[in-house]
């Protein structure tokens, strides 16, 4: 019988936890550690046995997660690290690659996504979103200049909210700053990027930068 994979879940949403825990240990037959404690903190990190892989929320409330990730790889040297998110921050992204992560899935992602994605990098494989495959900066960018002029302003109707994190993102804040500005949690702040990104035909938070100083430049 082969052997297990034995996975650390670092996700403090307990409804995502329990339902990636379920999942994984159901259809894929994982050894799947997630505590009441998966924020990232030292506590949960004091573990007895080294996971293999580890799955990692990029967006904790309490902990930062690339500060997380540096513990990680100090404490689980041989342990392959994923990033989960909904919508992922480009930036928060490459920082993640460069802090030596392995592997990157959507949070709602189908279950044969996690369970492929977990198995190719606990084999060794790498994997990214597939804009970041071939290069961490030129694909993003390239795609910005292509795409940056976007729809007219005044053909997209945007809310008084969403307005204010176009405007912050084109000043270079990233999601975690803008929840801090505004006053609000940074999921809810990933929820208003994703809907300007629809109602602007774009894709990534560059393109809304470009879109930005596009419209203040006409």
């Amino acid at each position: 019988m082969a052997t297990k994979i034995r996975v650390l879940l670092i996700e403090d949403n307990r409804f995502l936890r329990e339902g990636i825990t379920e999942i994984l240990r159901t259809n894929g037959g994982f050894l799947v550690d997630a505590r009441e404690d998966s924020d990232g903190s030292s506590g949960q990190l004091a573990i007895t046995h080294p996971p293999d892989v580890v799955l990692l929320d990029l967006g904790l409330e309490k902990e930062n997660s690339l500060k997380v990730m540096t513990v990680l790889r100090e404490r689980f040297p041989e342990a392959r690290v994923i990033a989960m998110d909904i919508l992922p921050d480009q930036d928060d992204i490459v920082e993640f690659v460069k802090a030596g992560g392995a592997g990157f899935i959507l949070k709602n992602a189908l279950v044969s996504d996690y369970i492929k994605t977990i198995q190719a990098v606990a084999g060794g494989a790498t994997i990214l979103p597939v804009g970041l495959t071939k290069s961490l900066f030129s694909q993003i960018v390239e795609s910005a200049l292509k795409k940056g002029n976007g729809l007219p302003a005044h053909a997209v109707q945007l809310t008084k909210r969403e307005q204010e994190i176009v405007d912050l993102i084109s000043e270079g804040m990233s999601n975690k700053e803008i929840a801090q500005q505004l006053h609000i949690a940074t999921f809810t702040v990933k929820s208003h990027v994703h809907n300007v990104l629809e109602k602007l035909d774009l894709n990534t938070r560059l393109q809304i930068a470009a879109f930005v100083r596009d419209e203040r430049d006409k």
